[in-house]
Protein backbone atom coordinates (compact mmCIF):
# COMPACT_ATOMS: atom_id res chain seq x y z
CA UNK A 1 0.00 0.00 0.00
CA UNK A 2 1.15 3.38 -0.87
CA UNK A 3 1.62 6.15 2.10
CA UNK A 4 3.80 6.69 5.09
CA UNK A 5 3.02 5.65 8.55
CA UNK A 6 3.43 8.40 11.34
CA UNK A 7 3.27 7.56 14.27
CA UNK A 8 2.46 9.16 17.41
CA UNK A 9 3.62 8.82 21.25
CA UNK A 10 0.52 8.91 23.24
CA UNK A 11 2.45 7.92 26.97
CA UNK A 12 3.31 11.55 27.50
CA UNK A 13 0.70 13.62 27.54
CA UNK A 14 2.49 16.71 26.78
CA UNK A 15 4.06 15.57 23.77
CA UNK A 16 0.94 14.23 22.88
CA UNK A 17 -0.82 17.66 22.93
CA UNK A 18 2.07 19.17 20.89
CA UNK A 19 1.61 16.28 18.32
CA UNK A 20 -2.62 16.49 18.37
CA UNK A 21 -1.40 20.30 17.48
CA UNK A 22 0.32 19.81 14.55
CA UNK A 23 -1.40 17.30 13.43
CA UNK A 24 -2.66 17.58 9.47
CA UNK A 25 -6.69 17.91 9.06
CA UNK A 26 -7.16 15.65 6.18
CA UNK A 27 -8.77 12.64 5.09
CA UNK A 28 -6.26 9.42 6.87
CA UNK A 29 -6.85 5.93 8.62
CA UNK A 30 -5.21 5.86 12.48
CA UNK A 31 -4.89 3.09 15.26
CA UNK A 32 -4.78 3.88 18.72
CA UNK A 33 -2.84 1.21 20.38
CA UNK A 34 -4.24 0.90 24.07
CA UNK A 35 -2.64 -0.23 27.46
CA UNK A 36 -5.38 -3.05 27.54
CA UNK A 37 -7.82 -4.74 24.65
CA UNK A 38 -7.56 -4.33 21.02
CA UNK A 39 -6.54 -1.42 19.33
CA UNK A 40 -9.02 1.70 18.02
CA UNK A 41 -8.87 1.13 14.27
CA UNK A 42 -10.65 3.86 12.53
CA UNK A 43 -10.96 6.11 9.06
CA UNK A 44 -11.96 9.77 8.92
CA UNK A 45 -12.32 12.68 6.63
CA UNK A 46 -10.83 15.36 9.80
CA UNK A 47 -7.99 13.70 11.54
CA UNK A 48 -6.58 16.73 13.47
CA UNK A 49 -10.53 17.28 15.17
CA UNK A 50 -10.70 13.14 15.53
CA UNK A 51 -7.96 12.52 17.16
CA UNK A 52 -8.95 15.30 19.55
CA UNK A 53 -12.43 14.26 20.37
CA UNK A 54 -10.85 10.72 20.84
CA UNK A 55 -7.89 11.91 22.67
CA UNK A 56 -8.92 14.26 24.70
CA UNK A 57 -7.16 17.95 25.37
CA UNK A 58 -6.35 19.05 29.01
CA UNK A 59 -8.14 21.80 28.16
CA UNK A 60 -11.28 20.69 27.13
CA UNK A 61 -11.47 16.74 27.91
CA UNK A 62 -13.76 14.91 25.60
CA UNK A 63 -17.17 13.94 27.30
CA UNK A 64 -17.96 10.93 25.06
CA UNK A 65 -14.73 7.91 24.52
CA UNK A 66 -11.53 9.00 25.86
CA UNK A 67 -8.75 7.26 25.43
CA UNK A 68 -6.48 9.68 26.47
CA UNK A 69 -5.10 7.89 30.10
CA UNK A 70 -5.03 4.49 27.82
CA UNK A 71 -3.34 5.40 24.81
CA UNK A 72 0.15 4.44 24.18
CA UNK A 73 0.51 5.40 20.46
CA UNK A 74 -1.44 6.67 17.41
CA UNK A 75 -0.33 5.69 13.76
CA UNK A 76 -2.00 7.12 11.19
CA UNK A 77 -2.18 7.15 7.38
CA UNK A 78 -2.91 9.76 5.08
CA UNK A 79 -5.45 9.25 2.40
CA UNK A 80 -6.63 10.95 -0.95
CA UNK A 81 -9.77 8.79 -1.54
CA UNK A 82 -12.09 7.05 0.08
CA UNK A 83 -11.00 3.83 -2.24
CA UNK A 84 -7.66 4.27 -0.37
CA UNK A 85 -9.10 4.51 2.90
CA UNK A 86 -11.04 1.17 2.16
CA UNK A 87 -8.58 -0.59 1.40
CA UNK A 88 -5.92 0.71 4.31
CA UNK A 89 -8.71 -0.58 6.78
CA UNK A 90 -9.14 -4.28 5.28
CA UNK A 91 -5.27 -4.22 5.59
CA UNK A 92 -5.17 -2.76 8.68
CA UNK A 93 -8.17 -4.91 10.67
CA UNK A 94 -6.60 -8.41 8.73
CA UNK A 95 -4.11 -7.47 11.00
CA UNK A 96 -5.32 -6.73 14.40
CA UNK A 97 -8.52 -8.12 14.14
CA UNK A 98 -7.38 -11.40 12.04
CA UNK A 99 -10.85 -13.47 13.09
CA UNK A 100 -13.25 -11.06 12.78
CA UNK A 101 -12.20 -8.36 10.63
CA UNK A 102 -15.00 -8.76 8.11
CA UNK A 103 -17.57 -8.05 10.27
CA UNK A 104 -15.62 -4.82 11.98
CA UNK A 105 -15.80 -3.61 8.49
CA UNK A 106 -19.34 -4.47 7.77
CA UNK A 107 -18.14 -5.95 4.54
CA UNK A 108 -20.92 -7.79 2.38
CA UNK A 109 -19.63 -9.72 -0.09
CA UNK A 110 -21.26 -9.27 -3.31
CA UNK A 111 -23.38 -11.72 -5.81
CA UNK A 112 -21.93 -13.42 -8.38
CA UNK A 113 -23.44 -16.47 -11.41
CA UNK A 114 -21.94 -19.16 -10.69
CA UNK A 115 -22.35 -22.05 -13.97
CA UNK A 116 -21.82 -25.14 -11.63
CA UNK A 117 -19.21 -26.91 -13.86
CA UNK A 118 -18.82 -30.47 -11.25
CA UNK A 119 -22.58 -30.96 -11.48
CA UNK A 120 -23.45 -33.87 -13.77
CA UNK A 121 -26.37 -31.72 -15.14
CA UNK A 122 -24.49 -28.22 -14.76
CA UNK A 123 -27.58 -25.38 -13.54
CA UNK A 124 -26.59 -21.46 -12.93
CA UNK A 125 -26.81 -19.86 -9.09
CA UNK A 126 -26.72 -17.08 -7.39
CA UNK A 127 -23.46 -17.02 -4.77
CA UNK A 128 -21.57 -14.81 -3.10
CA UNK A 129 -18.11 -17.02 -2.66
CA UNK A 130 -15.21 -16.81 -5.69
CA UNK A 131 -13.89 -20.21 -5.94
CA UNK A 132 -10.87 -22.15 -7.82
CA UNK A 133 -12.93 -24.70 -9.35
CA UNK A 134 -13.38 -24.76 -13.19
CA UNK A 135 -17.02 -23.47 -12.66
CA UNK A 136 -17.50 -19.97 -14.41
CA UNK A 137 -18.05 -16.90 -11.74
CA UNK A 138 -19.98 -14.00 -13.74
CA UNK A 139 -20.07 -10.45 -11.68
CA UNK A 140 -20.03 -8.86 -9.61
CA UNK A 141 -23.45 -7.43 -9.62
CA UNK A 142 -24.30 -4.67 -7.67
CA UNK A 143 -26.84 -6.34 -5.33
CA UNK A 144 -28.81 -10.11 -5.23
CA UNK A 145 -31.65 -8.67 -7.04
CA UNK A 146 -29.48 -7.19 -10.00
CA UNK A 147 -28.39 -10.57 -10.35
CA UNK A 148 -31.31 -12.61 -9.77
CA UNK A 149 -32.84 -10.20 -12.80
CA UNK A 150 -30.24 -10.48 -15.16
CA UNK A 151 -29.89 -14.56 -14.60
CA UNK A 152 -33.71 -14.31 -15.33
CA UNK A 153 -33.28 -12.38 -18.50
CA UNK A 154 -30.56 -14.77 -19.81
CA UNK A 155 -31.39 -18.07 -19.12
CA UNK A 156 -34.67 -17.09 -21.64
CA UNK A 157 -32.53 -17.32 -24.38
CA UNK A 158 -31.16 -20.61 -23.47
CA UNK A 159 -32.84 -23.94 -22.57
CA UNK A 160 -30.67 -24.36 -19.40
CA UNK A 161 -32.38 -26.18 -16.29
CA UNK A 162 -33.34 -23.99 -13.05
CA UNK A 163 -34.38 -26.55 -10.72
CA UNK A 164 -31.98 -27.37 -7.69
CA UNK A 165 -32.32 -30.90 -6.93
CA UNK A 166 -29.41 -33.35 -7.60
CA UNK A 167 -30.89 -34.99 -10.84
CA UNK A 168 -31.92 -39.04 -11.22
CA UNK A 169 -33.01 -38.89 -14.93
CA UNK A 170 -35.68 -40.88 -15.22
CA UNK A 171 -38.48 -41.15 -18.17
CA UNK A 172 -41.16 -40.74 -15.14
CA UNK A 173 -40.09 -37.40 -13.90
CA UNK A 174 -43.00 -35.16 -13.77
CA UNK A 175 -40.67 -32.02 -14.94
CA UNK A 176 -41.48 -28.60 -14.24
CA UNK A 177 -43.64 -25.76 -16.02
CA UNK A 178 -40.01 -24.39 -17.75
CA UNK A 179 -39.81 -27.32 -19.46
CA UNK A 180 -43.50 -27.27 -20.69
CA UNK A 181 -42.94 -23.51 -21.78
CA UNK A 182 -39.81 -24.87 -23.94
CA UNK A 183 -37.21 -23.11 -21.89
CA UNK A 184 -35.76 -26.29 -20.65
CA UNK A 185 -34.11 -29.07 -22.32
CA UNK A 186 -35.76 -31.38 -19.63
CA UNK A 187 -32.22 -33.35 -18.63
CA UNK A 188 -34.77 -34.97 -16.11
CA UNK A 189 -37.38 -37.05 -18.22
CA UNK A 190 -34.11 -37.80 -20.38
CA UNK A 191 -35.63 -35.64 -23.43
CA UNK A 192 -31.57 -35.30 -24.13
CA UNK A 193 -28.80 -36.94 -23.92
CA UNK A 194 -25.62 -35.52 -21.51
CA UNK A 195 -24.01 -34.64 -24.41
CA UNK A 196 -26.72 -32.88 -26.17
CA UNK A 197 -27.22 -30.55 -22.24
CA UNK A 198 -23.37 -29.96 -22.37
CA UNK A 199 -23.66 -28.48 -25.82
CA UNK A 200 -26.15 -26.60 -24.40
CA UNK A 201 -23.99 -25.42 -21.01
CA UNK A 202 -21.04 -24.57 -23.54
CA UNK A 203 -23.38 -21.79 -25.36
CA UNK A 204 -24.52 -20.65 -22.13
CA UNK A 205 -20.71 -19.94 -20.56
CA UNK A 206 -19.70 -19.20 -24.50
CA UNK A 207 -22.61 -16.73 -24.43
CA UNK A 208 -21.55 -15.29 -20.81
CA UNK A 209 -17.50 -14.97 -21.53
CA UNK A 210 -17.94 -13.12 -25.16
CA UNK A 211 -20.20 -10.69 -23.25
CA UNK A 212 -23.14 -11.95 -25.21
CA UNK A 213 -21.38 -11.78 -28.75
CA UNK A 214 -21.53 -14.99 -29.28
CA UNK A 215 -25.14 -15.60 -29.52
CA UNK A 216 -25.58 -11.99 -30.86
CA UNK A 217 -23.47 -12.43 -33.87
CA UNK A 218 -25.78 -15.79 -34.46
CA UNK A 219 -28.80 -14.18 -34.04
CA UNK A 220 -28.12 -11.12 -36.69
CA UNK A 221 -26.14 -13.87 -39.05
CA UNK A 222 -29.73 -15.78 -39.02
CA UNK A 223 -31.60 -12.41 -39.66
CA UNK A 224 -29.78 -11.21 -42.43
CA UNK A 225 -30.13 -14.99 -44.43
CA UNK A 226 -33.86 -14.96 -43.84
CA UNK A 227 -34.16 -11.10 -44.85
CA UNK A 228 -32.67 -12.18 -48.12
CA UNK A 229 -34.32 -14.83 -48.92
CA UNK A 230 -37.67 -12.59 -47.93
CA UNK A 231 -38.48 -14.51 -44.99
CA UNK A 232 -39.95 -11.09 -42.94
CA UNK A 233 -41.90 -12.04 -40.34
CA UNK A 234 -38.94 -14.37 -39.12
CA UNK A 235 -36.34 -11.47 -39.27
CA UNK A 236 -38.66 -9.49 -37.93
CA UNK A 237 -38.52 -12.17 -34.70
CA UNK A 238 -34.39 -12.35 -35.03
CA UNK A 239 -34.32 -9.02 -35.26
CA UNK A 240 -36.41 -8.69 -32.03
CA UNK A 241 -34.30 -10.87 -30.32
CA UNK A 242 -31.00 -9.23 -31.01
CA UNK A 243 -32.24 -6.06 -29.93
CA UNK A 244 -33.32 -8.05 -26.78
CA UNK A 245 -29.80 -9.50 -26.38
CA UNK A 246 -28.36 -6.23 -27.02
CA UNK A 247 -30.28 -3.80 -24.70
CA UNK A 248 -29.96 -6.45 -21.96
CA UNK A 249 -26.49 -6.53 -22.22
CA UNK A 250 -26.20 -2.96 -21.90
CA UNK A 251 -28.00 -2.43 -19.16
CA UNK A 252 -26.24 -4.81 -16.92
CA UNK A 253 -24.15 -3.55 -13.96
CA UNK A 254 -20.80 -2.72 -15.70
CA UNK A 255 -18.51 -4.51 -13.80
CA UNK A 256 -20.66 -7.86 -14.42
CA UNK A 257 -18.60 -10.32 -16.76
CA UNK A 258 -16.48 -13.42 -16.55
CA UNK A 259 -14.51 -12.77 -13.36
CA UNK A 260 -11.55 -14.14 -14.91
CA UNK A 261 -11.83 -11.42 -17.94
CA UNK A 262 -11.97 -8.76 -15.41
CA UNK A 263 -9.76 -5.85 -16.11
CA UNK A 264 -9.86 -2.60 -14.64
CA UNK A 265 -8.08 0.76 -14.32
CA UNK A 266 -8.96 2.76 -11.49
CA UNK A 267 -8.05 6.57 -11.18
CA UNK A 268 -8.59 8.24 -7.45
CA UNK A 269 -7.30 11.31 -6.08
CA UNK A 270 -3.84 11.32 -3.66
CA UNK A 271 -3.06 12.40 -0.71
CA UNK A 272 -0.06 14.19 -2.24
CA UNK A 273 -0.25 16.80 -4.63
CA UNK A 274 0.66 17.07 -8.03
CA UNK A 275 -0.34 13.39 -8.06
CA UNK A 276 -3.04 10.87 -8.91
CA UNK A 277 -3.08 6.89 -7.32
CA UNK A 278 -3.87 4.27 -9.79
CA UNK A 279 -5.08 0.49 -9.45
CA UNK A 280 -4.96 -2.36 -11.84
CA UNK A 281 -7.59 -4.73 -11.77
CA UNK A 282 -5.91 -7.73 -14.20
CA UNK A 283 -8.23 -11.16 -14.36
CA UNK A 284 -10.00 -10.80 -11.50
CA UNK A 285 -7.05 -9.54 -9.05
CA UNK A 286 -7.16 -6.21 -7.65
CA UNK A 287 -3.33 -4.75 -6.98
CA UNK A 288 -2.72 -1.95 -4.60
CA UNK A 289 -2.49 1.42 -5.80
CA UNK A 290 0.73 3.54 -7.07
CA UNK A 291 0.91 7.26 -7.03
CA UNK A 292 1.42 9.03 -10.69
CA UNK A 293 2.92 12.19 -10.30
CA UNK A 294 3.44 15.54 -12.50
CA UNK A 295 6.15 17.10 -11.38
CA UNK A 296 8.69 18.65 -13.93
CA UNK A 297 11.43 17.11 -14.26
CA UNK A 298 15.01 17.91 -16.50
CA UNK A 299 14.60 17.47 -20.13
CA UNK A 300 11.60 16.81 -22.22
CA UNK A 301 8.04 16.09 -20.71
CA UNK A 302 7.13 12.26 -21.15
CA UNK A 303 3.48 12.01 -22.80
CA UNK A 304 0.99 10.47 -20.34
CA UNK A 305 -0.11 7.65 -22.31
CA UNK A 306 3.65 6.33 -22.63
CA UNK A 307 4.09 7.13 -18.48
CA UNK A 308 0.98 4.73 -18.56
CA UNK A 309 2.08 2.18 -20.74
CA UNK A 310 5.40 1.75 -18.82
CA UNK A 311 4.04 1.79 -15.52
CA UNK A 312 2.06 -1.23 -16.69
CA UNK A 313 4.55 -2.91 -17.87
CA UNK A 314 7.06 -2.18 -14.46
CA UNK A 315 4.39 -3.42 -12.58
CA UNK A 316 4.76 -6.38 -10.70
CA UNK A 317 1.36 -8.80 -10.74
CA UNK A 318 1.58 -11.00 -7.58
CA UNK A 319 -0.72 -13.42 -6.68
CA UNK A 320 -3.00 -13.70 -3.92
CA UNK A 321 -5.21 -15.90 -2.34
CA UNK A 322 -8.98 -17.07 -3.53
CA UNK A 323 -10.10 -15.39 0.16
CA UNK A 324 -8.13 -12.20 -0.52
CA UNK A 325 -9.22 -12.25 -4.21
CA UNK A 326 -12.97 -12.28 -3.35
CA UNK A 327 -12.61 -9.90 -0.43
CA UNK A 328 -10.47 -7.56 -2.30
CA UNK A 329 -13.39 -7.36 -5.05
CA UNK A 330 -16.04 -7.20 -2.61
CA UNK A 331 -14.36 -3.70 -1.38
CA UNK A 332 -13.75 -2.20 -4.96
CA UNK A 333 -17.39 -3.09 -6.08
CA UNK A 334 -18.92 -1.26 -2.61
CA UNK A 335 -16.55 1.37 -3.81
CA UNK A 336 -17.18 1.63 -7.44
CA UNK A 337 -21.45 0.51 -7.13
CA UNK A 338 -21.68 3.49 -4.19
CA UNK A 339 -23.29 6.90 -4.33
CA UNK A 340 -19.69 8.34 -2.97
CA UNK A 341 -17.45 6.73 -5.42
CA UNK A 342 -14.94 9.83 -5.50
CA UNK A 343 -12.81 8.57 -8.48
CA UNK A 344 -13.28 6.24 -12.34
CA UNK A 345 -12.85 2.51 -13.04
CA UNK A 346 -12.26 2.19 -16.77
CA UNK A 347 -13.92 -1.77 -17.10
CA UNK A 348 -12.66 -3.78 -20.04
CA UNK A 349 -12.73 -7.24 -21.66
CA UNK A 350 -9.07 -7.80 -22.85
CA UNK A 351 -5.82 -6.77 -20.90
CA UNK A 352 -4.12 -6.71 -24.33
CA UNK A 353 -6.35 -3.82 -25.38
CA UNK A 354 -5.78 -1.35 -22.37
CA UNK A 355 -7.85 1.80 -23.47
CA UNK A 356 -4.96 3.77 -22.58
CA UNK A 357 -6.69 7.06 -23.99
CA UNK A 358 -9.13 6.79 -21.80
CA UNK A 359 -7.78 6.22 -19.16
CA UNK A 360 -5.67 9.62 -20.38
CA UNK A 361 -8.76 11.27 -20.35
CA UNK A 362 -10.19 10.36 -16.56
CA UNK A 363 -6.52 10.63 -15.18
CA UNK A 364 -6.98 14.77 -16.43
CA UNK A 365 -10.48 15.18 -15.37
CA UNK A 366 -9.25 13.79 -11.43
CA UNK A 367 -6.41 16.13 -11.43
CA UNK A 368 -8.35 18.91 -12.58
CA UNK A 369 -11.00 17.85 -10.30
Amino acid sequence: MIGAQMTIDAAELAQLDAALESAPNSPAVFVISVREGAPYLARTGLLKRRLVRLLGHRDKPSRLLNLRETAVSVEYWLTGSRLESAMRMYELARHHFPAGYLDYLHLRLPPYLKILANNDFPRCQVTTHLGRSSSLYYGPFRNRASAEYFESEFLDLFQLRRCQEDLAPSPEHPGCIYGEMGKCLRPCQEAVSREEYAGEVARVTQFLRTGGASLLDAVIGSRDQLSAAMEFEQAARQHKRAAQIEEMMRTRDPMARDVDQLHAIAVVPAAEPNAVNLAFLRAGYWHDLAPLTFELGEGKPVPLDRRLREMIDAHAWPSTTARERQERLAIVARWFYSGWCDGEMLVFDDWNHVPFRKAVNAISRIVRG
